[in-house]
């Protein structure tokens, strides 16, 4: 049987970036798209990198049963519809998210993606410009609960630089697919 692939790790951390590299080196997996009620960024498409729905589609969708996890956060709403896993699929999501997939999905894989540094991670979230500072804030308070999480996760991986964190990636991926 192949497996599922969860990936999380705190905002700005630079997860999309690593998950991006490692399925351009290998087409055979594929990224779950997530739904959120949050608002859309500039350059973002919907059904491409988030299914947008609205806080009552997103509710409506919850009490029928259709997510395999879902979770609040900084006032939106995230999840990842049933319908959407397949075999060789990673789903990008949090760490809540992450350990229901792994209740209901024992031999899910979780990977979390650390950063090098609280400091380094909060010039990458101030970097990015997409969010307030009350956001930022928000996201800087959960980092220290997201890594104590962590350690619940199968593997760890520091993105000290992307090109080592996606070969990291690849190696636990190959090593975890082996296992099954």
């Amino acid at each position: 049987m192949k497996k599922i692939f969860v990936i999380s790790g705190s905002s700005g951390v630079g997860k999309g970036t690593v998950i991006e590299g490692f399925l351009k080196r290998n087409p055979e997996f594929s990224l779950s798209i997530s739904c959120t009620t949050r608002p859309m960024r500039p350059g973002e498409v919907d059904g491409a990198n988030y299914y947008f729905l609205s806080r009552s589609e997103f509710e409506q969708a919850v009490k029928n049963g259709e997510f395999l996890e879902w979770a609040e956060f900084a006032g939106n709403l995230y999840g990842t519809r049933r319908k959407n896993i397949r075999e060789n699929t990673i789903l990008e999501i949090d760490t809540q998210g992450a350990l229901q997939v792994k209740a209901k999905i024992p031999d899910a894989v979780l990977i979390f993606i650390c950063p090098p540094s609280l400091e380094e991670l909060e010039a990458r979230l101030r970097g990015r410009g997409t969010e307030d500072e009350e956001t930022i804030q928000k996201r800087l308070d959960f980092v220290k609960n997201e890594l104590e999480l962590a350690k619940q996760f199968d593997y760890q991986i520091v993105n000290d630089s992307v090109e080592n964190a996606i070969s990291r990636l690849q190696e636990v991926i190959c090593l975890a697919a082996k296992q099954s």
